[in-house]
């Protein structure tokens, strides 16, 4: 699932590139489709939540979102996409050393000068990867409606940033917080130490990409993602799921939680 932990790791790849100068390539979308990125050099790649930030050594920065179905690629000299991928491609950097970055089906795909990135990020709150993370700062977001629900709240991006559905249900699980829970009776400081904790090792840990549990095997990743209708991991209830909207203008999201494990009081 595309999360902060994500979007991370896959700057943290991409670095690979920062330094080589783009030979040709261009947008495929977005309001500066058809825009030359030729003879431009990448020099780094940043995150906040899960927005994507390229930055060329003439001041500009692109900017894309994966949603839920776009990904990055970067194929060998000599190498070449399946025909089918291509034509999903939206960005396509072709560098000097023979390498080619795609970026496939990406939804969001945007230019800006690199000084006005805070025009697609400023609405968003401190993102629980970075270094300067701002507890104090994340918390008042949090809590500006006590009375909203736990789940919308930490879904919302505006509040803090990199939290999606999967992490958002495990983190219910672990701090014992029924989904629909008022955010005002929770120990917020301490669910965001937690969800900071769990997002910086899945991000940085290997093989701890996405797994909550501490155990890889299959069914047993997560506590109570995926788990409708199956034996919670701890108690041995039946796992609930529902679908909802919790945050407006978006797309229904899957719930799961263990009604012991995860009471309403």
């Amino acid at each position: 699932m595309p999360e902060g932990d994500s979007v991370f790791r896959l700057a943290a790849r991409l670095r690979q590139v920062d330094g080589a100068r783009v030979l040709s390539g261009e947008l495929r979308s977005g309001g500066a489709a058809g825009r030359s990125l030729a003879g431009l050099r990448v020099v780094g790649h940043a995150t906040h939540g899960k927005h994507l930030l390229t930055r060329f050594d003439d001041g500009t920065t692109l900017h894309t979102h994966l949603r839920m179905q776009g990904s990055w690629t970067v194929t060998a000299p000599g190498r070449r996409l399946p025909t089918a991928a291509a034509r999903s491609a939206r960005v396509r950097l072709a560098l000097e050393d023979g390498r080619t970055v795609w970026g496939l089906d990406l939804p969001v795909v945007d230019v800006l000068d690199t000084a006005d990135e805070s025009r697609v990020l400023g609405h968003l709150g401190p993102d629980l990867l970075h270094d300067d993370f701002d507890a104090d700062v994340a918390t008042a977001r949090v809590l500006r409606d006590p009375t909203a629900p736990v789940r919308r709240v930490l879904l919302d991006q505006r509040n803090v940033a990199g939290l999606g559905n999967l992490w958002v249900n495990e983190l219910g699980f672990l701090r014992g917080l029924h989904p629909d829970r008022m955010i005002g009776t929770v120990d917020v400081p301490a669910l965001l130490d937690l969800a900071r904790r769990m997002l910086v090792r899945s991000a940085t840990v290997p093989d701890a990409y996405q797994v909550t549990t501490g155990v890889r095997r299959r069914g047993e990743r997560h506590w109570v993602v995926g788990r409708a209708g199956r034996p919670c991991l701890r108690c041995r209830t039946p796992v609930l799921g529902r679908d909802a909207v919790e945050v407006v203008g978006s797309a229904p999201r899957r719930t799961w939680w263990c009604p012991r494990c995860q009471p309403t009081t």
